[in-house]
């Protein structure tokens, strides 16, 4: 008598989503949970997670809703290979929010930290003062302001479009040195993570940027994030291209919009340090001043 014959064992035909949306719809859900804090860390996991999901796809260990912590440490151990410490840090941030989404990790435990084989080129990006003007004189007249408006205030590309007197709009409840800041007018812009931090602008460049106070703040959208802006001036993406196009033209080469908060950091710290005659803490005025949350972050703006 013949036995039944088993079946053969036949792996489900599973289809995903591309790499791309289940990136973006897991962002999204993180956000919106509360998981990530800010619109601009969403963005930024959201990369990290683009880039996750390909790999998982390509290596037949599903979708990132399906993340284990084996296959996220497998993949962080072949990032390690390519990227530097900055970007492997970011995401291994970015998959360990999602482990905790889909709760294959608890809200106290951690992805071990991975150190990058690749060495990260630790080089200045700022501008000499001359070099800025240089851009300047190849830039529009509004680009130009806002040029002028950053290197005079140590702003990010975003930011600009957030500008508001600080008397319309207090900063958040931040540790203040009293030396704090050159002499000019008092704004407020909203960095990142939503803090809300002043910023001074020399009495000059105040005028100017008030000749083009708006009568009613306009809805402006950069990198998928809206602001309220009061200002008719450039800001954001646009912006920061203006930057680097002007550069070109003007250097031959490119440091990006950052370069020019970098020239910022490096002539306040050199004013602070010159008239207080401390160099730890003219370095904590201006990580204030430029709002990081860690003054060690600006160890790298000071090269």
């Amino acid at each position: 008598m013949k036995g039944k014959q088993s079946k053969p064992l036949q792996k489900a035909n599973r289809t995903f989503a591309k790499p791309k949306t289940q990136a973006r719809e897991l962002s999204k859900a993180m956000f919106n949970s509360n998981r990530i804090a800010g619109l601009g860390t969403s963005l930024s996991y959201e990369s990290s997670l683009r880039l996750a999901a390909e790999w998982l796809q390509a290596s037949g260990r599903g979708a990132l809703f399906e993340l284990t912590p084996k296959a996220a440490k497998f993949y962080l151990y072949e990032r390690a290979k390519v990227v530097g410490q900055k970007t492997l840090d970011r995401d291994r941030q970015a998959l360990q929010a999602v482990l905790r989404q889909n709760g294959k990790l608890s809200e106290k435990q951690r992805l071990p930290v991975i150190h990058a084989d690749k060495q990260q080129l630790l080089t200045s990006r700022n501008y000499t003062t001359d070099q800025v003007q240089r851009i300047m004189s190849c830039q529009s007249e509004r680009n130009a302001l806002s040029t002028e408006l950053a290197a005079a205030a140590g702003l990010r590309a975003h930011e600009l479009l957030t500008l508001l007197p600080a008397k319309e709009r207090p900063m958040s409840d931040r540790p203040a040195d009293p030396q704090k800041f050159r002499d000019g007018v008092r704004y407020t812009v909203i960095g990142k993570g939503g803090l809300i931090r002043e910023v001074s602008i020399p009495h000059l460049l105040a005028q100017r940027l008030e000749a083009r106070r708006l009568s009613e703040p306009v809805d402006r959208i950069d990198r998928r994030i809206h602001y309220n802006s009061y200002y008719d001036i450039a800001g954001g993406q646009s912006w920061s291209q203006s930057i680097s196009e002007a550069s070109y033209r003007a250097l031959g080469f490119s440091n990006g919009a950052h370069g020019i908060r970098h020239r910022y950091a490096q002539d306040r710290y050199l004013e602070a340090q010159a008239r207080l005659g401390s160099i730890d803490r003219a370095k904590k005025i201006v990580s204030q001043e430029l709002g990081h949350f860690r003054p060690e972050i600006t160890d790298t703006y000071l090269r």
